[in-house]
């Protein structure tokens, strides 16, 4: 069968993406439409986090204002702050989901929860209002214990049965899975569980960032049958499974600490984790599940199985993105203009460089 050398995906969905705060995010939205998406599920942990309803309504308007085409789902970061009555709140605001992280274990993620069972009461009222839980999936490491970054995920899975268990009709999603270990776990589970996959996850070892700190990101990639394990399940179908590009820009200072610290001062400075994918986002995964026997399946993936689970299914009018076969190179870097809200002197303290900078995708979106 010959390939195509043009495709039709309806309104693609990125159910997991960072948009950041200001001066930041003047840059970062019209990246999701650029990079081919219509809906953005976006992320809380910003400083502060979004621990209130009015919190996440105000990052909302501020996010529409910047662009009114995109629809931008929000979510609140599981806090102590968070109660029954501000989910109901949260609710009736059009607050889609609470995101859940494990205190220390990826960005801005201090403020995390050490214990689910505190929250039993909030998860009840999330399951009356049919909310989302998100779960980013690890454990803060625990080295007594055997659990470092590279076990930490397959650590975290007894608390999704558990939960589950308990919570059988709310709808629960974890996070940017990496390991074979988590797709299984899914799959046994009910139709109220779903995972998000990363494109980054569909391409990236170990070795890939070991040392090389642009493609660190928490998660961190794992083991080849892991990779393969997450193809496997993109490949076969199934509706459970489905995009979340976590896509999660850092200036290039963050990503290469060492580059403007020096001495025992860089030393005490950690490469900052996330990978940046939103401005190349849907030819990415076109390229990405090519390469592995996929692309039939780039329409579920981006689009249908992510609106499924979340009850967002496209509007006619949505339309959909074209894309064509070609060859062309990713940018080396994305930095805000002068204009928008820094100068000249700093436009490049906030540089941010794409997954596969340089490199070349072999789709490209036609405008």
């Amino acid at each position: 069968m010959s390939s195509p050398s043009d495709l039709t995906v309806p309104s693609p969905a990125d159910f997991h993406v960072h948009l950041r705060q200001a001066p930041l995010t003047s840059l970062l939205v019209p990246h999701v439409r650029e990079g081919g998406f219509d809906l953005a599920y976006v992320m809380p942990n910003l400083t502060p986090p979004l621990t209130l309803p009015s919190h996440t309504v105000a990052y909302l308007q501020h996010l529409r204002s910047l662009d009114p085409r995109t629809h931008f789902l929000g979510t609140l970061y599981l806090s102590p702050a968070l109660t029954p009555r501000l989910i109901e709140e949260a609710a009736q605001a059009g607050i889609v989901g609470v995101k859940s992280y494990p205190r220390g274990v990826t960005t801005n993620s201090d403020g995390g929860i050490e214990n689910y069972e505190v929250y039993y009461e909030v998860f009840e009222e999330m399951e009356k209002q049919n909310m989302i839980l998100n779960l980013h999936g690890e454990v803060p490491s625990d080295h007594a214990n055997n659990i470092s970054v590279l076990t930490a995920e397959a650590a975290f899975l007894s608390h999704l049965r558990k939960l589950h268990a308990r919570f059988p009709k709310l709808r629960m999603v974890l996070e940017h899975a990496t390991t074979r270990a988590a797709v299984e776990c899914v799959k046994s589970l009910g139709e109220t569980v779903g995972c998000t996959i990363t494109p980054h996850h569909l391409d990236l070892v170990v070795d890939d960032w070991a040392g090389k700190p642009v493609n660190f990101c928490k998660p961190v990639a794992k083991h080849p049958d892991d990779r393969q394990a997450l193809r496997d399940i993109i490949k076969a179908g199934h509706p459970r499974f489905f995009l979340g590009s976590d896509s999660a820009p850092h200036p290039m200072h963050s990503k290469l600490p060492s580059a403007s610290t020096h001495g025992a001062s860089a030393l005490q400075h950690s490469c900052a984790a996330g990978i940046y994918t939103s401005p190349i986002l849907l030819p990415l995964c076109a390229t990405l599940l090519e390469s592995f026997g996929a692309l039939h399946r780039l329409n579920g993936y981006v689009s249908e199985f992510g609106r499924a689970f979340y009850g967002f299914a496209a509007e006619p009018q949505s339309g959909s993105v074209k894309l064509r076969r070609t060859r062309c190179k990713i940018r080396d870097s994305f930095a805000p203009k002068a204009q928008e809200g820094l100068d000249s002197a700093h436009k490049d303290k906030v540089e941010i460089v794409p997954f596969w900078a340089g490199r070349h995708l072999e789709w490209e979106i036609v405008r």
